[in-house]
């Protein structure tokens, strides 16, 4: 069914100059057309901007989530889980009294934090001093130390973190969070990721892809210091004219209307023009997003924001990492505020020497310093931030990372992986602040209750049970099987919950 129009792929009108606003301002003129011919199935892409869900399973403490990912590994001995037993015998062979396989030659003698430990809040929480900034919060967040892994390699452990599965191929947690609820605001994604600004972590792009759920639910990718923060979101060529994208839209109605009508039980092309229609309204409601200049001076120096332009030196600096961190902490609660669902900040890129992540093999204290203070800095910013605006009632804080590192030392200044035990911290909407659950041992290398350790399935499945969803109800058929967040595991950490 060609309407008279000579059969012609997408492909062919882009390379014609169809830009991406064509396209997306086709959707608006087909909008009506779409709505009676999408499929009543239940993996199909839910209408507008509802989630499949429809009704929640039960009342919801939190309305959406920030996840604050740190790429590489972050040890948790040398940021929130303080050993005196490491101060007490720093420097003496180390003896597990178990066999300990090492990633790579981390079984050096016992090393304590290059850090000084101060306890913080009425909690008495311990924190390291490149983290004193989140002291001012530490009443407000419950730390898990007792979390373990599967694996010590990056890519199976951040995909295990980030997807609840240690390989490709399944979605992250925001998009099953996007899948089930929806939007709050159909003006911007409902999940958005901010990684480095030197780039991806470990799998890049799949950390966050849709994978078999719908590709609307994946997460948009936003750099806020690039010129162009949402790649290919405007168009810049000089040859597009008003009257070509006029042409443009009309052909392109006429083309999709036709789609439709002959395949009215395929949902495909109707989830893709929903989003054309949104990017036609992002181009509107972005800018105003990234656009800092109506916010206080006093909050841009709170966040560590710097002047547009600074030169960083070339070394691991704080207050380079204070701004590129802390400038993506005022970027999500812009964006939480304006019912954005789901935000994930990353810090760290992947494999990158000088370290400019986490992997801190070589020297905790060059590598950690800097990245931990710009880390807290932003985050504690971002958490009174919340709070003063009432936003953090309804809003979960999750910190987490693909695992810890070694209480024993690799060369003379550096840690091993640490898949064994590691921390996550948690704050705001339904959470019991000033709390710790589930304590490392006296070295910080597993669990102390070894037998009950936690695992990503239950923090996972806390999350959504804040977000009023049972975990073991959200699945979605694939491959002859009922797929997940949470796989076959996880429970409910109710001594988190207030």
């Amino acid at each position: 069914m060609n309407h008279g129009f000579p059969t012609t792929s997408r492909r062919q009108l882009l390379g014609a100059g169809c830009d991406f606003a064509s396209l997306a301002a086709a959707v608006m003129l087909a909008e009506d057309l779409q709505a009676g011919s999408e499929s009543s199935s239940p993996t199909a892409p839910p209408s507008g901007n509802t989630g499949v869900l429809g009704v929640l399973h039960h009342p919801p403490k939190a309305k959406r989530v920030v996840q604050l990912f740190m790429g590489g590994a972050a040890s948790h001995l040398d940021l929130w889980d303080y050993k005196p037993f490491l101060e007490k015998h720093h420097g003496e062979q180390s003896d597990f009294g178990e066999h300990v396989e090492a990633f790579q030659n981390g079984l050096g003698p016992w090393m304590k934090s290059p850090f000084k430990f101060q306890q913080y809040g009425e909690c008495g929480k311990h924190l390291s001093h490149p983290v004193r900034a989140l002291g001012d919060v530490a009443d407000e967040m419950a730390f898990v130390h007792n979390l373990i892994g599967r694996t010590g390699v990056h890519s199976q452990a951040t995909y295990l973190q980030a997807t609840g599965f240690e390989r490709p191929g399944f979605p992250g947690m925001g998009a099953w969070v996007t899948w089930a609820l929806g939007s709050l605001n159909e003006n911007l994604p409902t999940f958005v990721v901010l990684p480095d600004h030197r780039g991806f972590a470990s799998n890049g792009p799949k950390n966050w892809g849709a994978a078999f759920l719908p590709a609307s639910t994946q997460g948009t990718i936003i750099f806020p210091q690039r010129d162009q923060p949402v790649q290919d979101l405007q168009a810049t060529a000089s040859f597009l004219t008003p009257q070509a994208e006029a042409d443009g839209q009309r052909l392109l109605s006429l083309l999709n209307r036709g789609y439709n009508e002959s395949r009215p039980g395929d949902s495909r092309l109707a989830a893709r023009l929903r989003s054309y229609e949104l990017a036609a309204r992002m181009q509107l409601s972005v800018p105003e997003v990234f656009d800092l200049s109506h916010e206080t001076a006093a909050t841009l120096k709170q966040y560590g924001v710097a002047d547009t332009g600074t030169q960083w030196s070339s070394d691991i600096n704080v207050p380079e990492e204070a701004d590129c961190f802390g400038r993506k902490c005022l970027i999500a609660r812009r964006l939480l505020e304006r019912g954005v669902r789901f935000v994930q900040i990353w810090s760290g890129n992947d494999n990158s020497f000088p370290r400019r992540n986490w992997d801190s093999h070589e020297d905790i204290e060059r590598d950690h310093g800097p990245l931990a203070e710009g880390m807290a800095i932003g985050t504690a910013a971002l958490i009174k931030d919340l709070k003063e605006r009432g936003l953090l009632d309804d809003t979960i804080v999750l910190w987490t990372t693909e695992f810890g590192r070694m209480p024993s030392t690799q060369g003379s200044k550096g840690r091993d992986h640490n898949p064994y035990v590691f921390t996550n911290w948690l704050c705001g909407a339904g959470i019991q602040g000033g709390t710790t659950y589930g304590p490392s041992d006296e070295w910080g290398y597993k669990p102390l209750d070894r037998d009950h350790p936690t695992q990503v399935y239950d923090i996972h499945a806390t999350i959504l049970h804040l977000l009023g969803i049972d975990h073991t109800r959200l699945t979605f058929r694939h491959d002859g099987l009922d797929r997940r967040l949470t796989d076959v595991h996880g429970h409910v950490i109710n001594d988190l919950l207030s």
